[in-house]
């Protein structure tokens, strides 16, 4: 099914094959594809929101996957909110977007929220659907970024562009029973929502009051076969007893850098598994996904055009020009692409033999006297060591260089299960296997032994930088 053959989702599901067979199940309940097709969440409130822009701000992500059906090619604009979006934020990002109501699964905002003028319900009960337009219009997807601090871009997509990485309508003999870790009002969860409903398969939606080990179980009892996550997400689900209550049939990375550790570990765990990580970012959209199970990415993929996606790289960084890239910002952002339409992606690179790997981003480098740390490069060579669950580096203070270089080092599962855990042997392992692989200036002067590290909502390791 060519992707103009459809204009919007509700267009897209009503074609769909074997509906009846095909779910969207949360942790509190599941609705048949052939349901969402017929009926509706905001009952007959939906045709006052036609044309308008609307907040979609629902705790629940299956009435947000299913206002998003109902609402595609309906209203004007509707703007993606993520559950940990501040308050503080949401009176800003409102006026950006013009918002004209709020949809929400609750009849009255919680106190101290904003006042959006209508507030339209949304439930789980589905009441019939009325009459579709016969030239539906098409929406723009409002999404937010997950930077750490300050008010987050508001950055247009349309349907278009966000399925434009996606084989549709392709439904193979054992359809894909897809799930995330992400929360599918960010990019990554979206691309895998849409990947569900539109490629022939099935969808478990996570959920923020689960806990790692309490998703693996469901999603293992639910036959989950696609799974995707940060290789942060990835990192914790291995670090459960739960890990091996799902058999994936292909497990995909995105949103920070797979190093090889995490590679290698995922094709430990899952051996039947294809494991994928693909680059992916909200204003980029998808470039590119290597299953190869080999950190970074072939040479041969800077320097080609096609008609899918164009890369190169400028100062370091990797630029990229494809018809999958929003349309732009939202409000005084700044300009999304160049006059040539090429996304400057951040996401710092170094060509090593026939590969480039990633080593960081742009804006987190840490600067020690002059010269430049990424922080993520540590990282590899950190989390290489057999004992090392996660890391985090990060800069201290220093009143001669300026900063130096620190971590925190989560141990291994296996090897804290242990009686006793020598850290001095583990340290020194750990900061000889540095001396070995990195310059002087990038070597941790500190390493940290915790318990745990903390990752954002969006599923990346927070990072807090000086």
């Amino acid at each position: 099914m060519p992707h103009s053959d459809r204009n919007s989702l509700w267009d897209a599901l009503n074609a769909a094959r074997h509906p009846a067979d095909r779910f969207l199940r949360s942790a509190e309940r599941s609705a048949t594809l052939a349901e969402l097709g017929r009926g509706l969440s905001v009952g007959a409130r939906r045709d006052e929101l036609r044309g308008c822009s609307v907040l979609l701000a629902t705790k629940d992500q299956l009435l947000a996957a299913m206002t998003l059906i109902e609402l595609d090619g309906i209203v004007r604009r509707i703007v993606l909110c993520p559950p940990d979006l501040p308050a503080k934020h949401i009176p800003s990002v409102m006026a950006t977007a013009g918002v004209d109501a709020i949809v929400s699964g609750r009849a009255a905002l919680e106190p101290g929220a904003p006042d959006g003028g209508r507030v339209i319900t949304c439930n789980p009960r589905i009441a019939p659907a009325g009459p579709q337009l016969c030239d539906p219009p098409q929406t723009e997807w409002i999404l937010l970024t997950s930077g750490t601090t300050g008010l987050p871009k508001l950055v247009v997509h349309s349907l278009s562009s966000l399925v434009a990485p996606i084989k549709i309508g392709c439904l193979s003999e054992n359809p894909a029973i897809w799930s995330t870790f992400y929360d599918i009002r960010r990019y990554g969860g979206l691309q895998i929502f849409l990947r569900a409903i539109l490629g022939g398969g099935s969808m478990v939606l996570s959920s923020a009051e689960e806990s790692t080990g309490d998703f693996l179980t469901r999603a293992g009892a639910c036959g989950v076969t696609h799974v995707s996550g940060t290789p942060s997400h990835w990192r914790r689900a291995l670090m459960s007893p739960m890990a091996r209550r799902i058999a994936p049939r292909y497990v995909r990375l995105s949103g920070e850098i797979a190093d090889q550790a995490i590679l290698d570990h995922l094709r430990a765990v899952y051996p039947e598994a294809a494991i994928a990580h693909a680059f992916a970012s909200t204003e980029a959209g998808v470039a590119f996904a290597v299953g190869d199970c080999l950190a970074g990415f072939p040479a041969t993929l800077i320097g080609q055009p096609s008609a899918e996606v164009e890369m190169k790289l400028e100062d370091g960084s990797l630029r990229i020009r494809s018809p999958r890239t929003a349309v732009g910002y939202l409000g005084d952002a700044g300009t999304l692409a160049n006059e040539a339409g090429f996304v400057d992606t951040g996401d710092m690179v170094e060509l090593r033999g026939d590969r480039y790997y990633f080593v960081g981003r742009a804006d987190g480098i840490i600067n020690v006297g002059g010269q430049k740390v990424h922080p993520e490069e540590v990282e590899a060579v950190i989390n290489s060591h057999p004992g090392v669950e996660m890391s985090l580096v990060k800069a201290r203070k220093n009143p001669i260089t300026g900063a130096v270089v620190v971590a925190d080092v989560v141990v291994d599962h296996t090897v804290r299960a242990a009686t006793t855990v020598d850290t001095e042997t583990l340290k020194s392992q750990i900061l000889e296997a540095c001396r070995a692989a990195l310059a002087p200036h990038k070597i941790p002067v500190a390493i940290c032994f915790v318990p745990s590290l903390e990752v954002a909502a969006s599923g990346k390791l927070a990072r807090f930088h000086a």
